[in-house]
């Protein structure tokens, strides 16, 4: 198949991206961070809310992670330029007036929830970060799993997931159990149930009989390409794994697994839900790691489609119809320059 931007090593669709942990971000303190080829300046200000502006200062360009934290704003090292939270320059030690207009850097959403900060690559976020959908809503408990790299782009660690043969090859379940449907929510979701019968004629169709009403509960909602929750488990309980995922600059996969749950009330419900949370932890860390060594050596082009991949085919086709973020473009005017533009290369 020839795709224009799955799997491609720079595009970057519009959506959330988780960028790191919410307790990597202290209050009243910056940090350099780097998310899809750009440089930012991460900081959490006195208010306890977290903001991201492009790492250089629009003056001369020095790292705005080198600064410090003033209330919300944050100051540069070098020259002492002063920025708000949504990136306007509103302070220069050395000069009486207004800063001049164009005194500013970018300035990019960001949100916390499930235990990270996530940035959005647009303006402004069009969405709120997405949620497993039997969780949408409800007060729930998380574990932080485990970060893990695949020497592969996130597109492809996201189509083990739904690839229904790899399941029958690898893993030696029988291939009746699993039959995976693409649903498409809208531009930048789309989720995939299992259909698939338990085959009463195997001893595994027999034993997961009786767990299950009706097909095995497996379920996945993906979003951007890069952001994935996966629904198992018996009719009496599912347990909820997200999978965050973020391209390198060596065009790996950088992802965290985060356990969910829904909170329950009581000494009890704790005890329950910590326990739901390790079961799930474990799960997370199978799938994380079952497959490691296909990721370390694939270079994944589909190029014989068959029947059997139609989730695959469905999931590539909807990636392709999502927007691509103004990112890569930004990242280049973002970054520091040899000199001003309009200004000769010649000494004084």
């Amino acid at each position: 198949m020839n795709e224009a931007q799955f799997n491609h090593p720079e595009a970057v669709t519009r959506g959330w991206y988780w960028l790191c942990r919410s307790d990597e971000i202290r209050r009243g303190r910056v940090k350099a961070l780097r998310l899809l080829g750009r440089d930012l300046a991460v900081y959490r200000g006195e208010d306890g809310r977290v903001h991201a502006l492009d790492a250089y200062c629009a003056h001369m360009g020095a790292h705005l992670a080198e600064g410090r934290v003033e209330g919300n704003s944050l100051r540069c090292f070098f020259h002492h330029w002063r920025y708000t939270a949504e990136g306007r320059c509103d302070d220069i030690p050395c000069l009486a007036a207004t800063p001049p207009p164009g005194a500013r850097v970018r300035r990019w959403p960001v949100a916390e929830k499930h235990g990270l900060v996530w940035l959005w690559t647009g303006a402004e976020a069009a969405h709120e970060v997405p949620e497993a959908p039997e969780l949408a809503g409800q007060d729930c408990r998380m574990l932080l799993v485990s970060r893990f790299r695949k020497n592969c782009h996130p597109n492809v660690v996201l189509i083990n997931a739904i690839d229904e043969q790899h399941f029958r090859s690898v893993h030696r379940l029988p291939g009746e159990i699993l039959s995976m449907q693409p649903l498409p929510r809208d531009q930048a979701n789309i989720e995939f149930h299992n259909t698939g019968k338990l085959p009463r004629s195997h001893w595994l169709g027999r034993l997961l009989g009786r767990f299950y009403k009706d097909a095995l509960t497996y379920r996945l909602s993906y979003w951007y390409g890069s952001c994935g929750f996966v629904t198992l488990g018996p009719d009496f309980l599912h347990c909820h794994i997200l999978f965050a995922l973020r391209r390198g600059d060596d065009g790996e996969t950088e992802g965290q697994t985060i356990a969910l749950t829904r909170r329950r009330k009581g000494l009890s419900g704790w005890i329950a839900d910590k326990l739901i949370l390790w079961t799930t932890a474990a799960i997370g860390w199978y799938f994380a790691n079952g497959d490691t060594r296909v990721f370390q050596t694939i270079r994944f082009n589909l190029r014989t489609p068959i029947g059997a991949d139609r989730a695959v085919l469905a999931f590539i086709r909807h990636y392709e119809q999502q927007p691509l973020a103004e990112w890569n473009d930004e990242a280049d005017d973002a970054r520091p320059r040899r000199h001003m533009r309009g200004v000769s290369g010649k000494s004084a």
